[in-house]
């Protein structure tokens, strides 16, 4: 999930400087700034690496007696973005925490951002990975959510200040002091830059867990804890969901072919809305939309005039977005939940007359997580995965960079990390 949204319209462009996981580190605030003025810059430039104090959680630990757990991941060491096997410690197992063996994880459009330090907020080494399942291997004494033998998943975040507005209603994803699943700076944890789930083992406090559904398989469930949460809580927030409303989604991909999914679950008439005609018969026969516009062509653009009743905007890559507010009846809702990293332009005309309205959104809360999940293993939904071994993870991401894939990668790690290293 990549959010480095710039609109330029009837304000002054404004640009997330350091990307959406500076904004979140605790102790770096979200500042905007011009897109032609380096003030207020909080992040590392693209050329720099923060490197906080990383051993601190560990002297901590042994001040303490705590036994750390052995890791093995793979992990970029510099902004090539290159992955090779990585030894490292997890945190002590605290009370309330929950130990999880890995199986898989996917790939996800931020890990690759994050390991080539495009958001220029690395803290090499970086082991990426933020759409984990797993199975307990082991819990805290005061862990009353989940039992050793269970099968979880981790998303996004692994923790939240638990006490802001955000927090206290469901959007841990909004709170300013969510720590990432992976680099992110775990304050509660004597700082310790947080590893994701390119991984054999995690220990994440039990509040920011969820269950998995009897039925889901495990590979294709994994994209779900990332990609589906992210399409699933716009659609819930903004009434997106309700039967016989009219749902456009810009671009099939990894997050594109899930909110299809959804959408036809919720009972909605659903439009894909891409720049290749090549995807139409996959769109409507394999993934069950109801129409396929090819954004290029002025016929059916105007052909669909006025129509929907929302639209979720997933594409990553810089694209004109203007017609697409053409595609909404009046008052129709616009989220974006991709992350073009250039500026995308958005002219007043195009939302003021229709009172069109226009969103990001961020992944989901745990609420939220959860919610989907049961949600979808009520209707059976999952995403579309090439499966890999690690050794393979490197060419994955070369593959994801140029758009081939259909439509998740996802990580074998349980049958594959211990015999790469």
């Amino acid at each position: 999930m990549s959010h480095h949204l710039h609109l330029r319209g009837s304000v002054p462009p404004l640009s997330f400087r350091g990307g959406l996981d500076a904004r979140f580190s605790p102790g770096v605030p979200w500042h905007f700034a011009s897109s032609s003025s380096n003030v207020g810059v909080a992040a590392a430039s693209s050329a720099r690496t923060l490197r906080p104090p990383q051993h601190r959680a560990k002297v901590m630990a042994k001040e303490a007696g705590e036994q750390e757990t052995a890791a093995l991941g793979w992990a970029a060491r510099d902004a090539s973005g290159v992955l090779s096997p990585f030894d490292f410690s997890r945190r002590a197992q605290k009370d309330d925490d929950v130990t999880i063996k890995v199986l898989y994880c996917g790939i996800c459009h931020t890990d690759l951002y994050i390991i080539k330090n495009e958001w220029g907020n690395a803290m090499y080494p970086v082991v990426p990975g933020h759409e984990i399942l797993g199975v307990v291997t082991d819990v805290g004494s005061g862990v009353t959510k989940f039992k050793a033998g269970e099968t979880v998943g981790v998303g996004y975040f692994v923790g939240s200040c638990r006490s802001c507005e955000s927090c206290g209603n469901g959007y841990e994803n909004y709170c300013y002091g969510m720590v990432l699943t992976s680099n992110g700076i775990d304050a509660e944890h004597g700082g310790a830059v947080t590893q994701g789930g390119f991984s054999d083992v995690i220990v994440v406090n039990e509040d920011y867990v969820v269950r998995v559904p009897d039925g889901l398989p495990l590979d294709k469930a994994a994209p779900l804890l990332c990609a589906g949460v992210t399409v699933y809580s716009p659609m819930m927030r903004f009434g997106l969901n309700a039967p016989g409303k009219h749902l456009g989604v810009v671009g099939l991909g990894g997050l594109g072919h899930v909110a299809v999914k959804f959408g036809k679950a919720f009972g909605m008439k659903v439009t894909v809305i891409s720049t290749s005609p090549g995807k139409r018969e996959e769109a409507i026969e394999k993934l069950g939309a109801d129409d396929f516009l090819v954004s290029r062509d002025p016929g059916q653009m105007q052909a669909a005039f006025g129509t929907m009743d929302g639209i979720l905007d997933t594409v990553s890559a810089w694209h004109p977005i203007s017609p697409l507010f053409a595609l909404m009846k009046p008052m129709g809702q616009m989220v974006f939940v991709g992350g073009p990293t250039k500026p995308l332009e958005l002219p007043a005309v195009a939302i003021v007359p229709g009172g069109k309205g226009i969103a990001g959104n961020c992944v989901g809360g745990m609420r939220d997580c959860q919610a989907m999940l049961d949600f979808a293993g009520k209707h059976g939904i999952t995403a579309e995965v090439e499966v890999i071994k690690m050794d393979y993870v490197n060419t994955a991401l070369e593959r994801l960079q140029k758009n081939d894939v259909r439509y998740r990668f996802v990580i074998d790690v349980a049958g594959s990390l211990g015999t790469t290293a």
